[in-house]
């Protein structure tokens, strides 16, 4: 009899700790932000469609480019509006195909109308928001690095680059997101992607220690924007021009490679250079001679100083979705010496071919009391 209250006694021990170590941490409800006006809502769905069905999806689900994420997951829109929202809309995801939109780093949106977009969102998501702290989650960053390698390295990476999946090591995204941020994260998922809930596979302490382990890889980052410089003049457009147009042999009969892109530049060729990314990462990094040509502008405006005779060249970084877009919408208007960089401004940059960077300044922060 004895033995036998004892068994009981330690199976109740071990299921009151068991129930502990995965139990879901209860968040308190935080009151929703301001409803936009019908003129804010026409406005911000009219910029999402501009600025970013392209990579997020008409529907905002995710992985349309450049692994972008779904802007729909309720998880995401419970715990990150706003600033988790608002800063990347605003300053960009640095090494991402992410720029910043925020007219301040040069992109096209006023800070009223990121405030307007990063609230649609919400409101969109069908989110309740929930109240998180600003306090720092304490855990075993040893003993995270193990988890996080056995439960995500396979998604985001061994070294948080991102393989199929955010880059979590991302400097931008941890001096902008706060630990209970990415902790909500590991707990709860994200709806309607690969992104699993680990709350019930992973102790609490472990979602702590893999937090912890995530923040230590932003030790010492401080977030920049770039010294605005001049926007090139129609009279800028064509480098080289008074020299011979490159002789390119495309695969698809549309695609260039860096190696020829670079040996063209060295032999000082005529050609016309297009950035088809936002500005804003223009202003940061671009392949020395090209002009900011931007997906989303309307082509008219800009077509009036760009020669038909000449060859042009269009690149982004995802790694060819936008310079294509660019060059179709050029061949309805008549335009046949065009071509992508088959390997984008990133491939570009691993291969060691040269860009012109910016110099950078410090970034402050905005107050969501006056928005």
């Amino acid at each position: 009899m004895k033995i036998f209250l004892i068994s009981i006694l330690m199976m109740l021990v071990c299921s009151l700790y068991t129930a502990n170590s995965v139990a879901q941490r209860v968040y308190e409800k935080q009151q929703p932000p301001r409803k936009l006006s019908d003129e804010q809502t026409i406005r911000a769905a009219s910029n999402y469609k501009k600025y970013c069905i392209l990579c997020h999806g008409e529907n905002r689900q995710g992985h349309v480019n450049d692994h972008a994420p779904s802007l729909r997951s309720k998880s995401l829109f419970e715990s990150g509006v706003p600033h988790s929202i608002l800063r990347p809309i605003s300053y960009g995801r640095d090494g991402t195909a992410m720029g910043g939109y925020l007219d301040e780093v040069g992109g096209p949106m006023t800070l009223d109308e990121v405030w307007d977009l990063t609230y649609w969102l919400f409101w969109q998501s069908g989110a309740e928001r929930k109240k998180l702290t600003e306090s720092a989650v304490i855990g075993d960053i040893v003993r995270g690095e193990v988890v996080y390698q056995q439960n995500c390295a396979s998604c985001h990476g061994k070294n948080g680059e991102g393989v199929n999946a955010p880059a979590l090591g991302n400097q931008s995204a941890l001096a902008h997101n706060k630990d209970e941020f990415i902790r909500y994260a590991i707990e709860h998922g994200r709806q309607d992607t690969p992104m699993v809930a680990f709350s019930g596979m992973l102790s609490e302490q472990d979602i702590d220690n893999v937090t912890a382990f995530i923040r230590s890889k932003a030790s010492g980052w401080t977030l920049t924007k770039p010294v605005l410089r001049e926007i090139p003049s129609p009279d800028e457009y064509v480098i080289n021009p008074q020299n011979s147009s490159p002789n390119f042999m495309l695969t698809e009969d549309k695609f260039v490679s860096s190696k020829q892109l670079y040996a063209a530049l060295k032999a000082k060729n005529k050609m016309v250079l297009l950035d088809t990314r936002v500005t804003s990462v223009w202003q940061r990094a671009h392949i020395e001679g090209a002009i900011p040509f931007p997906y989303y502008k309307d082509l008219e405006d800009k077509v009036t100083a760009l020669p038909k005779d000449v060859q042009i060249v269009a690149y982004c970084s995802c790694p060819r979705a936008a310079a294509v877009h660019v060059i179709e919408k050029l061949a309805k208007l008549g335009y046949t010496k065009t071509a992508v960089l088959y390997e984008g401004i990133f491939g570009w940059m691993n291969m060691g071919y040269p860009v012109t960077r910016a110099e950078n300044v410090a970034v402050e922060s905005s107050d969501e009391a006056a928005h």
